[in-house]
């Protein structure tokens, strides 16, 4: 099986504003490319859940969606929100491994993301905070286990494979 494309969203008003430049974004996609996996592209929208929809409804073309940004308990924090609504299944294995590692990587704050994974039957979703420490430990928990996941969202027949 090939890898598994991914396309980066990185959700930040002040980003798509041009406030500030977008680092986790970068170093997401180099961290991916660097393991291999093919990055289609890396966009920046604004915290808002019909920019949220129409980015997924316009990429049904990649098997995973690395949303980078709007995980946090602010009201314009949407991302979480949003792709709970449209989801076929939460996955809760990731959030609950990020918050432990943040936990033990003295990045706090990160504790209190609402960082989390979701599928529809052909896509991954993946949630993630948007600071530049965090993508790290986001994207080792992702290039160590999507393979599988994509695999297993794949299947609908078949030997369960470990």
């Amino acid at each position: 099986m090939e890898k598994p494309s991914i396309l980066i969203v990185v959700v930040s008003d002040t980003i798509y504003r041009g406030e500030k430049e977008d680092l986790s974004g970068r170093k997401a996609k180099e961290m991916l490319e660097n393991n291999g996996f093919p990055v289609k592209n890396t966009i920046v929208i604004p915290n808002s859940p019909k920019e949220i929809i129409r980015i997924i409804q316009k990429n049904k073309d990649v098997d995973v969606i690395l949303f980078i940004g709007g995980t946090g308990i602010s009201p314009r924090d949407q991302t979480i929100d949003t792709l709970e609504k449209i989801s076929w299944r939460y996955i809760p294995g990731f959030g609950e491994v990020f918050r432990h590692f943040t936990m033990h990587k003295d990045i706090g704050k990160a504790v209190y993301s609402r960082a989390a994974a979701f599928s529809t039957t052909d896509q991954i979703f993946i949630a993630v905070p948007g600071s530049p420490d965090s993508i790290k430990i986001a994207v080792d928990i992702i290039v160590d286990s999507i393979e599988h996941l994509v695999k297993e969202l794949r299947r609908f027949e078949g030997k369960h494979e470990h």
